[in-house]
């Protein structure tokens, strides 16, 4: 056997340095994480603000983080099963649900800090950017923070950032991975219009459309949920407008009493009272003891027994 040169050895072993946990557990990205929470020096602490978007099976999560020198500090967050209080009760993971919890975490950040910002009234698609007052406060800021998703144009992060803008959040951000976008000669051209639409839940309409047409029972099986609720294809657009009005209405709206949680582990109004354990009872004194043994000697037909 020829000679072997050997790489790894003892000494590349000690000198071995094990990566972050979260990068062992492939859920954060360092690199950009890096550059999302650096802050200038000569900013003295000024915390620096990320719009996080994580999406999941069932839900869609936004929350607004500043990082601190051992943790990060949550400012608000938003999840989409909250929309079933503003009278959305199906459709919690789509592009549109996705755009009205971002509308919904910016009403909350404004309503927090106080902030006169109303972004738009009603959604058009159109490229939009709060401009602050030279004389008043400045709008809320901080920069979107996708996590490991890939940034696909028509994306649902893209969704709940259009949410976050409209409702009035300084969030530097373009038109180029939102619906309807494409690039030619090396030129982005928007399509307002196609976004709108996605917004307001209309490619999920044009799909129960022609699902219905083509394939009747696949129809009732996948949309079961929208039939159970009474909810046709010409009824989606309406039902997202008052979503968005509810939100703007009111963005903290409390959990009921009797509303199950996420888990559905609520069965009820928290009790008020709790029985006493065993090591809080209060202590007795030696005559009382004495007593309770003497009355235990009796129980068992003991006569002799000396006080």
């Amino acid at each position: 056997m020829g000679f072997v040169k050997v790489i790894k050895n003892t000494a590349y072993y000690k000198r071995f340095q094990v990566k972050y946990k979260r990068r062992r557990q492939a859920k954060t990205d360092y690199y950009a994480r890096k550059r999302l929470v650096l802050q200038d020096k000569n900013k003295y602490q000024t915390p620096k603000y990320r719009f996080c978007v994580r999406i999941t099976n069932k839900d869609i999560i936004c929350q607004v983080f500043s990082a601190d020198l051992t943790h990060d500090t949550c400012i608000a967050a938003a999840y989409s099963h909250e929309l079933k209080r503003y009278g959305l009760k199906v459709g919690l993971t789509n592009y549109a649900a996705a755009y009205a919890t971002g509308l919904l975490l910016a009403r909350r950040i404004n309503k927090k800090f106080d902030l006169d910002f109303e972004g738009v009234e009603e959604a058009d698609g159109e490229e939009f950017h709060v401009e602050a007052d030279g004389e008043g406060r400045a709008p809320f800021r901080c920069l979107l923070d996708v996590g490991l998703k890939r940034t696909t144009t028509g994306a649902r992060i893209f969704g709940a950032l259009k949410g976050a803008c409209d409702g009035g959040l300084d969030i530097p951000h373009n038109e180029r991975r939102f619906p309807g976008s494409e690039k030619s000669s090396g030129e982005v051209t928007a399509d307002p219009e196609t976004h709108k639409k996605y917004i307001f839940g209309g490619h999920v309409s044009e799909y129960m459309e022609s699902l219905q047409e083509d394939d009747e029972e696949a129809y009732k099986k996948q949309f079961s949920k929208y039939i159970e609720a009474g909810i046709g294809a010409d009824d989606i657009e309406e039902m997202y407008q008052k979503v968005h009005a509810a939100i703007r209405e009111n963005p903290s709206i409390a959990r009921g009493a009797t509303e199950l949680g996420f888990h559905k582990t609520r069965s009820g109004a928290k009790a008020t009272e709790f029985p006493k354990k065993q090591w809080q009872q209060t202590k007795i004194s030696k005559q009382q003891r004495a007593g309770r043994i003497k009355q235990k000697l009796l129980a068992r037909g003991l006569t002799n027994i000396n006080a």
